[in-house]
């Protein structure tokens, strides 16, 4: 075992030693910022959680990002994840 590699360990273990005291001595306090997490989770997860369907920039030209401008079940199954129906205007 070289050198750099037990270095390497010696400091994973000790990172890993001292996250549980820290949680174990200040769970109180963690506890309490979950409610401020959930709530900045929420901005987060909408600025990064549409990249699956291109975001609201794709809803302009149908929601066909990625094939037949006319295959309407398509569209509506990209935008179906997030909540979106079809575009107004066209059947479903």
């Amino acid at each position: 075992m070289n050198a750099t590699l037990r270095t390497t360990l010696a400091a994973a273990g000790f990172l890993l030693v001292a996250a549980f005291f820290l949680t174990t001595e200040h769970r109180a306090h963690l506890f309490g910022l979950l409610p401020f997490l959930l709530i900045l989770a929420c901005p987060l997860l909408h600025l990064f959680g549409h990249g699956g369907h291109g975001g609201h920039g794709a809803h302009a030209d149908g929601g066909a990002a990625g094939g037949a401008a006319g295959d309407d079940r398509a569209a509506a199954g990209r935008n179906a994840h997030a909540g979106h129906g079809p575009p107004a205007g066209r059947a479903p």
